[in-house]
């Protein structure tokens, strides 16, 4: 950006100068400073104007229009502020932290005036800044806490500018869902279990103590980021029973047990039993074998 300074004359100057504090800048027609990026507009009977290019903050200060008379010197002087564009210098990398973790971010930005700094979470569930300074510090660091915050720096001379940092909270997993399921002999059968976790977790099924294994005659394992699914494509009177779905990652694993039963069959989710024909049966998995495995 260039910057014009402007002086009024009439026919009774003899003399003009242009000063940046002692220094002479122009005199008449004469350059005397050796700035390239200052130059000479106008030498007319009406105004004698010059112009600093390309204006930096070392250009701040005070500007003198010296003109000699027949009778006595005058001068004029004007300030020069050099307003900056914020502009962010210095910022966190993005960070990954188990839960329960303390995080330390920094945004460090310069401008004329001083930017102001905020730090605000991206999140439907977050309302205004979380801090106005240039660090933002969380103790005990939830799950919830997770995703981007952002940076923003302001000064009122440009828009704002604003770096986002990626915040990754892990956990272990979280088993939110595992229903049993009804299914008739001859029938497809489905059992679904879903899973929380960072990062993902890894699936197993088991019936009893037996593993299921993907390809094993009859049944498909599904394994997603967040759920699996064990499909029986041809449901017989030996598929049905307790099965235990493992959720793992490096952080921990959790379980949960779910039924495959058929038609007619009663069975409790809280204690795993089922009966038919008024025959009970407890269905139990024995996990000391599981257990081993993590």
């Amino acid at each position: 950006m260039a910057f014009a300074f402007r002086c009024s004359v009439d026919n009774r100057v003899t003399r003009v100068a242009w000063l940046n504090r002692s220094s002479i800048l122009y005199a008449g027609n004469d350059k005397w400073c050796l700035d390239p990026r200052v130059v000479l507009l106008a030498n007319t009977k009406t105004q004698y104007s010059i112009q600093i290019q390309d204006v930096d903050v070392y250009d701040e200060g005070p500007y003198t229009c010296s003109v000699q008379t027949d009778n006595h010197p005058k001068t004029s002087r004007v300030h020069l502020i050099v307003q900056v564009s914020p502009k962010i210098t210095e910022i966190s990398s993005d960070i990954s932290i188990n839960e329960g973790g303390n995080v330390s971010l920094t945004c460090i930005a310069t401008g004329r005036p001083d930017p102001t700094i905020t730090w605000r979470h991206i999140s439907p569930k977050a309302v205004g800044f979380i801090s106005e300074d240039e660090y933002l510090e969380i103790t005990g660091i939830t799950r919830e806490q997770s995703g981007e915050y952002e940076c923003s720096a302001s000064n009122d001379v440009a828009a704002p500018v604003v770096q986002r940092v990626k915040v990754t909270v892990n956990y272990p997993p979280y088993i939110s869902d595992a229903k049993s399921t009804g299914v008739p002999v001859g029938q497809k059968g489905i059992l679904l279990c879903e899973a929380s976790a960072v990062p993902s977790a890894d699936f197993q099924w088991y019936k009893d103590d037996k593993r299921l294994a993907e390809g094993q005659k009859g049944l498909k394992v599904e394994n997603k980021a967040f759920f699996s699914r064990l499909t029986f494509f041809n449901v017989s009177e030996q598929d049905y029973g307790n099965y235990t779905c493992v959720a793992s990652n490096q952080l921990g694993n959790t379980n949960a047990s779910m039924i495959l039963y058929g038609p007619g069959a009663v069975h409790d989710g809280n204690n795993g039993a089922w009966r038919r024909g008024g025959c009970a049966w407890l269905l139990a998995l024995p996990l000391a074998q599981l257990a081993r495995q993590f």
